[in-house]
């Protein structure tokens, strides 16, 4: 099996600035689900792992999260792809959960519950907490510079060896292109 996990607000949505509470303020980014499906069309399965505090917080119900993943399962499919596993943490900081991003915890989850080597998945996130969790979970990371990307590039030293994309549209672009393009 083939599987990429991806986190949610930066990369497949944009992200906004508190924590996306309807799926009124769900907007995918631009070729965000076209690359989605074109994963699903080249046999990946497609995992989403995304910390959601506003639970812990109270600003965000289980059942809004359930109807802006609604959201995004239907628009992927519109789009013609699929998003097979959704994984979230519903904590705060500061509950110091295994969970929450960058814990690997989520990583964990779909490892076990897809019976696949992380060391063969590549994580796409936007922020450090999304690079560290792939990287403590011995996953490939990689960075989009929507969302949070462009300023955890710039903030950040020691990523110039983590793979670095416009998008996601992008990254699926070098992933899926042929071999002897370079």
């Amino acid at each position: 099996m083939k599987l990429i996990v991806l986190d949610r607000d930066g990369v497949i949505n944009h992200d906004v600035d508190g924590p996306i509470v309807s799926p009124i303020a769900w907007e995918p980014i631009e070729g965000s689900l076209d690359a989605i499906a074109r994963l699903t069309h080249s046999g990946y399965q497609v995992a989403v792992a995304t910390n959601q505090s506003g639970l812990a917080r109270g600003v965000l119900t289980i059942h809004d999260l359930h109807a802006i993943h609604q959201k995004m399962h239907e628009q992927v499919t519109q789009a013609g792809g699929r998003i097979d596993t959704v994984v979230f943490c519903p904590h705060s900081d500061s509950d110091e959960c295994d969970c929450r991003k960058p814990a690997p915890g989520m990583l964990y989850t779909l490892s076990e519950r897809l019976n696949i080597d992380l060391t063969k998945v590549s994580v796409v996130g936007d922020s450090l907490k999304d690079i560290q969790a792939a990287m403590a979970a011995a996953a490939k990371p990689v960075l989009v510079k929507t969302g949070k990307g462009e300023r955890t590039l710039e903030s950040n030293k020691g990523l110039e060896h983590i793979p670095a994309y416009d998008d996601l549209a992008h990254f699926v672009d070098k992933l899926l292109a042929p071999e002897d393009e370079d």
